[in-house]
């Protein structure tokens, strides 16, 4: 059965409120599959299913299912039942994500409701820290063991902690002071002696993430280690949290959207079932920058009327040269953006990063140049000012693009501006209007 089918049966389920047969659909499947039914459905269809789950299970829906549909479904939801039905029953860093999506009143209201005092205080202090940022992911779900315990002392403790979580990634080490100071192997437990302290077996200098690192350094420090989880410390090296890979992957998937919205012409975050005025406030602004960007190329070769007078074949070269920049600009800008956000390239080799790319565009200008101006050659002849303007000018414009769309985001970088703003309509215009200069200057020097 596909998801339109599914969802087609779940909806006439509710409507004739057939509980038993859509209480055994839904315990076949998967909490993902069932929040992407509940993204479909509206908040009070929603509300059906997530009273035929379990506790666990619907905590588990709630935080797979699409950030505006679980908004809108936590909206009819009274401040009590979000505390008990979901928050009570998701780790730290989970319920961080769904309150903070909540306006301040709110917030207060599910926490009062949250029966552990020691979770609701967690909840709290994570909610402090800027969501962009290690403190503002990490969970505090965490087995932890003393670096002075013996083994039997420590497998005792590790099972009491166990209890309460439902997976372990890392068993952390801390001192009498909770500074981390090592990660024990789970196979040192079995084939050290009894006699053993944990300081002794375990694996010293963790690696480690500060509770202000930006969540891309996180990412990075996650792929460039193999982790599955890493632990988070405060400005003394204090042990408060840790970051799991499920987190992280997340979270590169909201930014990697965000910058390709960014660089398609998106002003805000924006869905395809977005409301009209939602997507339309997103488009717009920089159509109108675009439209902007046109007037002022018309503007630029009103003003060469005797130039195309004299040689009207010019006009043919407008789209070539205004593209051609725009391409050449976009590609120089996406590799650096690129590099920037692996930590493949930084903003100190800037120098480098250009002298690189005007080799390569060096290249690729003379060959789109020699192209064209074997073209017009032939259809033109050799002595022709269009054989050699179009040509020289492409040349100078590939040349710029090239330059231009390499500098401007290592620029933005070092201004600590995102520099995904530098590779989408942006570059196209700048590079557009530029160019249409280049193109009408060299025609009317070599008239």
């Amino acid at each position: 059965m596909n998801n339109e089918e599914l969802l087609k049966e779940v909806s006439e389920l509710i409507e004739q409120k057939e509980s038993d047969k859509l209480k055994e659909i839904l315990h076949d499947l998967h909490p993902a599959d069932i929040a992407e039914l509940c993204n479909e459905l509206d908040a009070e269809e929603a509300r059906s299913v997530y009273l035929l789950l379990d506790n666990e299970t619907a905590a588990d829906v709630l935080i797979e299912m699409d950030e505006d549909a679980r908004k809108r479904f936590l909206e009819i939801l009274p401040s009590e039942t979000i505390a008990k039905r979901f928050v009570d029953y998701m780790d730290s860093d989970d319920a961080v994500d769904i309150i903070r999506e909540m306006d301040e009143d709110k917030q207060e209201e599910v926490l009062s409701h949250i029966e552990d005092i020691e979770q609701a205080g967690d909840i709290v202090d994570l909610l402090k820290y800027d969501e962009d940022t290690a403190g503002g992911l990490m969970g505090t779900e965490m087995v932890i063991v003393n670096e002075n315990w013996s083994m039997p002392e420590c497998l005792r403790e590790m099972r009491i902690q166990a209890e309460e979580m439902d997976e372990i990634y890392y068993v952390y080490v801390v001192d009498d002071d909770e500074r981390l100071r090592g990660v024990f192997p789970l196979k040192k437990m079995i084939t050290s002696p009894s006699v053993s302290k944990v300081k002794h077996v375990m694996k010293k200098d963790p690696i480690s993430v500060h509770v202000d690192t930006p969540i891309e350094e996180v990412v990075q420090t996650i792929e460039k280690y193999d982790l599955v989880a890493v632990p988070v410390v405060d400005s003394i090296g204090r042990l408060v949290g840790r970051i799991t890979v499920d987190d992280v992957m997340d979270e590169v998937r909201e930014q990697a959207e965000r910058d390709y919205q960014l660089a398609s012409g998106l002003s805000q975050d924006v869905e395809s079932d977005d409301n009209v005025f939602r997507q339309t406030t997103a488009r717009l602004p920089w159509l109108l920058i675009g439209m902007l960007g046109g007037i002022g190329n018309s503007m630029i070769l009103g003003n060469f009327d005797s130039t195309f007078a004299a040689h009207p074949e010019m006009a043919l070269y407008i789209p070539l040269i205004g593209g051609t920049g725009g391409n050449v600009g976009t590609q120089s800008s996406a590799l650096v953006v690129q590099g920037l956000a692996n930590s493949s390239l930084n903003a100190e080799n800037t120098i480098k990063q250009i002298l690189k790319e005007s080799v390569v565009a060096l290249i690729n200008a003379t060959i789109i140049s020699m192209l064209v101006y074997t073209y017009n050659f032939i259809r033109f002849g050799a002595h022709a000012t269009v054989s050699y303007s179009v040509s020289i000018s492409l040349f100078a414009v590939v040349m710029f693009a090239s330059i231009f769309g390499t500098l401007v985001p290592l620029t933005l970088e070092k201004l600590k501006i995102d520099p995904a703003i530098a590779t989408g309509p942006f570059i196209s215009i700048t590079n557009d209007i530029i160019g249409m200069l280049m193109y009408m200057g060299i025609t009317v020097l070599l008239s």
